[in-house]
């Protein structure tokens, strides 16, 4: 670290009063007018740049640490943010090249895991963005172990990952392990927010077990919205369906929620994809507009282990005769349970049964095609109930999968092996998954298309080369490897001088189990992984193709990608799909031709209606969520290549964890008793009000 000289006037501006604290509208940390002595600097230089805008601080970071970044100190030792949810910064990429900047919050004594918590922002070039960093203040309760297989628990005084927002001394912003040079200006940083305590805490009874009640909710608080008795349940079914009736559909929309007072296009009978005055969009089979604002996992039921459990709930509904249906064996992937099939429930399923009684299936799935057009949703996505989408109310999308292949031995990732994708099992298990929707999604004007697989592993773009190297000599995508390097140098020894190996002969490479330089086998292993990449978009295109023609091909719901992949997926699919989980879109960039873009998931969650997990982007309330969700959406309405968002997902998860991953998050459009949030419904269909209009609009300049 290095002292920075003074450049700028000093300049800290008070904090702000009890009026601003209760609108959230929060203290300015840093402006034009910071005072650079309170900044040290890491691989980056700092100084005062004026803008279009006004002033700013415009820091040159480079790429020989780690964490090339700026400290700004606190004037006076600390700031008291206690009242505030967040602190966000105001940032634009001065740069060529796209940068993720991160800010950490520190308490004294943060170590990068303690005493401090930290988010990031991606930035195409060019762009402006707002970091925000949520001041969470309590970390996991436990109960020293008494409660286990969760991702979220009840919060407890603080631990990892939280501070004290009374005593925040500086902040961090910093780019994470740089290949390159990056610049990019701070144009303000301020607390925003209005803080808002979990609902659900260790300390909130004693004895704390039994904490979860007949319904699947946290027993020991209460908060809008929580369900209290059977009598409740009924009232509530009652008065939604006077709502649905008095609110059953936004104006301007066809049959398939297109937008029927748009542009008239040509009439195909299917969905497809045409780019129309500057922005990609769907068409729906009348010829419509339509751009797909969806939602993932409707009617699909998480079930919870209850196996070594039971104690934590009261009055448990599966000893119920009626309600003992819900209790099943579920497969654990992660946690707790990892690898074994332990007994679970599902309160969700229990909760729909005693709500719309024997015949809930067929009831629950009207109020579902109901509710969709009431709240401006015109798409059932991904992982959602067959039943309900061959209704044909609402367009929906299916997926296809290679599950059932062989995969690359030598690889790896957080759901699994990627499949072989050389080997004759994996075109043969894609076409027996599409033989089965025959008569079904295949062929059926309501299905948009396919997605294939989901978050697979694509690694850095060498890795499958790499992955297929340590595999065995029976692996077919190594054999097409070495065949293909064989080709390409010949004399053996032209490859062992590239590589800098000693193979013997080319079937001690086969065998060879060993992973080469990656560096020095770079050129190869890139050509392999594209090789690799295409041969899997492109085996799916032709089987979605040869036995679905009238459907898109939607892409894999890319998580973690490269380049290489992304590029791949472009050349073959019709949509290039992509998960994003993040705060906004509207920048977003694809690295490669001009191709329609869809969102499969994304969420925000909040811990203020008795949850103990946010999901993978937290926010303060429900309100915060609603705006969230406003912007995120719009955002990516105003973007020339999306042509949908997906929400993950219908209901929050279960309290206590899916079996499957532990995962508990409030993410839901609907709670655990099926009771809609009701800010979520009122942003979706402000949102769909405005979107086809505001898409329709002037063309981003991107």
């Amino acid at each position: 670290m290095r002292q920075v000289a003074s450049l700028l006037a000093a300049g800290w501006l008070a904090g702000v009063g009890a009026v601003a604290a209760a609108t959230g509208a929060g203290p300015v940390l840093f402006d034009s007018r910071f005072e650079l002595k309170h900044i040290t600097t890491q691989d980056a230089t700092v100084s005062e740049q004026q803008t279009a805008s006004g002033r700013a601080l415009r820091v040159v970071t480079g790429h020989n640490q780690p964490w090339p970044g700026i400290t700004l100190r606190a004037p006076g030792g600390a700031w008291d943010l206690t009242a505030y949810a967040q602190v966000a910064i105001a940032l634009r990429n001065a740069g060529t090249n796209e940068v993720r900047v991160s800010c950490r919050v520190d308490n004294s004594g943060a170590d990068g895991t303690k005493n401090c918590v930290t988010d990031s922002l991606p930035l195409a070039p060019g762009k402006r963005g707002m970091l925000k960093v949520a001041l969470k203040r309590t970390s996991d309760g436990r109960l020293g172990g008494t409660l286990f297989g969760l991702r979220g628990y009840p919060v407890t005084p603080r631990g990892p990952g939280t501070v004290d927002p009374k005593n925040l001394t500086q902040l961090l912003l910093f780019v994470n392990k740089p290949s390159a040079s990056h610049r990019f200006e701070v144009e303000e940083i301020r607390a925003t927010g209005v803080y808002t305590p979990p609902t659900a805490s260790v300390t909130d009874a004693e004895p704390f077990l039994p904490f979860i009640d007949t319904f699947g909710q946290y027993k020991h608080r209460d908060w809008p919205g929580k369900l209290h008795s059977m009598t409740e349940l009924a009232e509530r079914r009652a008065a939604e369906a006077k709502e649905l009736a008095a609110q059953p559909e936004l104006p301007e929309r066809d049959q398939y929620g297109g937008w029927a007072a748009g542009p008239k296009l040509a009439s195909t009978g299917f969905f497809r994809v045409e780019k129309h005055q500057g922005k990609w969009w769907l068409v729906d089979p009348d010829g419509h507009l339509f751009w797909s604002h969806g939602i993932d996992c409707v009617r699909m039921l998480d079930t919870t282990a209850v196996e070594e459990r039971m104690a934590w709930f009261e009055n448990f509904p599966g000893d119920l005769t009626e309600l003992s249906g819900f209790l099943s064996n579920g497969y654990a992937l992660k946690g707790h349970y990892a690898g074994r099939s332990p007994r679970t429930f599902s309160f969700a399923g229990a909760n729909l049964r005693r709500k719309y009684g024997p015949e809930w299936r067929q009831e629950y799935s009207e109020v579902i095609h109901r509710r969709l057009r009431s709240w401006g949703l015109n798409t059932i996505a991904n992982w959602s109930d067959e039943s309900t989408r061959l209704m044909r109310r609402t367009p929906y999308t299916d997926a296809v999968s290679s599950r059932r292949a062989k995969n690359i031995e030598g690889s790896d990732g957080y759901w699994g092996k990627f499949p072989d994708v050389f080997d004759a099992s994996f075109d043969a298990c894609v076409r027996q998954d599409l033989a089965s929707r025959k008569g079904k999604s295949a062929g059926d004007p309501w299905c948009i298309g396919y997605f294939s697989d989901n978050e697979m592993s694509w690694g850095d773009d060498t890795s499958l080369a790499l992955a297929t190297l340590k595999s065995p000599p029976g692996q077919a995508a190594k054999k097409a490897f070495v065949a293909e390097l064989q080709a390409k140098h010949g004399d053996l020894t032209k490859l062992n001088a590239a590589w800098g190996t000693a193979h013997a002969s080319w079937n001690a490479l086969l065998q060879c189990r060993e992973a080469p330089d990656k560096k020095a086998a770079r050129a190869d292993l890139a050509e392999f992984y594209t090789k690799a990449a295409e041969q899997y978009f492109r085996a799916v295109r032709d089987a979605i193709k040869s036995m679905a023609p009238n459907q898109l091909y939607l892409g894999c719901r890319f998580a973690w990608v490269n380049e290489r992949a992304a590029l791949a997926a472009g050349k073959y699919c019709d949509v290039v799909s992509y998960n994003l989980y993040q705060r906004a879109v509207a920048e977003f960039t694809y690295p490669g031709q001009d191709k329609p873009l869809l969102i499969g998931e994304f969420h925000f969650g909040a811990l203020d209606r008795g949850m103990f997990h946010t999901g993978l982007v937290p926010v303060a309330n429900q309100a915060e969520r609603a705006q969230s969700y406003r912007e995120y959406v719009l955002g990516a309405a105003r973007h020339p290549q999306f042509v949908g968002t997906h929400w993950f997902q219908w209901m929050d998860e279960p309290t206590t964890g899916r079996v499957y991953d532990e995962e508990n998050y409030q993410i839901g459009f609907v709670d655990i008793a099926d009771t809609p949030y009701r800010e979520m419904t009122e942003a979706s269909r402000e949102v769909a009000r405005e979107l086809y209009r505001q898409r329709l609009g002037k063309v981003q300049d991107r």
